[in-house]
Order: C-alpha cells, then structure tokens, then sequence
C-alpha cells in the first residue's frame, strides 16, 4: 500500500471512516457521562466516610450500656454527657482509641444517656481536613442519620 492510495481512500466519500462531528459527539457523550460519574462517586465517598463514625459511635453505645448494666438503672448518669475527650476514661476509652482516618476522639459527643432505657444519644462532627461535612447522630433507637 502506497501513501497515495491512503489518501485516496480517506478522501473517497464511500469511506469507512468517522468524520470529525461524530467523533466529537462521541466525546461529548463519554464527556457528559464521566460529569455525571464523578458527581455520583463523589457522594459515596462521603457515605464512605461516614461508615467509619457510625462504627465507632456504635463501640461508644456499646460502652455506655456496659456502664449503665455495670453501675445500675438508678445511676446519675449525668456526667457521661458530654465530649468523648471528657467521659472517654470513664467509659474506659485510651485518649486516641477512637482517633480513624476522618473522625479522632475529640470529635464525639455523647447528647443523652437513658439509663432505665439503656440507650443514648451520640453526635458526630469531624474536625480532619478531609473528613465528610455535616453531622452524624447515632439515635437512641440505633438509626444512624448524617445532616448537611
């Protein structure tokens, strides 16, 4: 095959090839498509995050009812309401036990304890450069629930 006889055939109009609009439709099209990828995975990525406080909010649940089975129903439990960083060594928390990837210690708050109930309530707010935005609550009745 000569280099004439390419030209000739790129330039017939019973060619094979792509002209220039249809490949640019097609890189408008994977363009828009990959827009529209990247805004999805993005928000996973934050759910993703998140998954990490919602597991360790459930150890801090876990060690609150361990301390309200261990003290009784009738215990003032008054002084577990407050920052992690403050009632961490009461629940027998190490100050960096809870310290992941997004979310340190210092980032929970225990918001209410019911000891006849056996539940509480624990809020979530990173303070990482890279930690998700908004806030996360672990309920009393176990739903976890992210606000912007």
């Amino acid at each position: 095959m000569t280099l004439a006889y390419l030209l000739e055939e790129l330039t017939m109009p019973n060619s094979k090839a792509f002209s220039l609009i249809e490949l640019m439709v097609v890189i408008l099209i994977v363009s828009v498509l990959t827009a529209v990828t990247i805004s999805i995975l993005r928000g996973r990525v934050d759910t993703a995050k998140w998954s990490e406080a919602n597991a360790s909010a459930g150890s801090i649940k876990l060690a609150i009812r361990a301390y309200i089975a261990e003290k009784g129903e009738n215990f003032d439990f008054t002084t577990l309401v407050d920052t992690l960083d403050n009632c961490g060594t009461t629940l027998d928390f190490a100050t960096t036990a809870l310290d992941g990837s997004y979310f340190n210690q210092q980032d929970y708050a225990i918001l209410a304890v019911d000891g006849v109930a056996g539940t509480c309530v624990i809020e979530v707010t990173s303070t990482h450069p890279q930690g998700p935005p908004g806030t996360g609550t672990l309920a009393a009745n176990g739903r976890w629930s992210v606000a912007p």
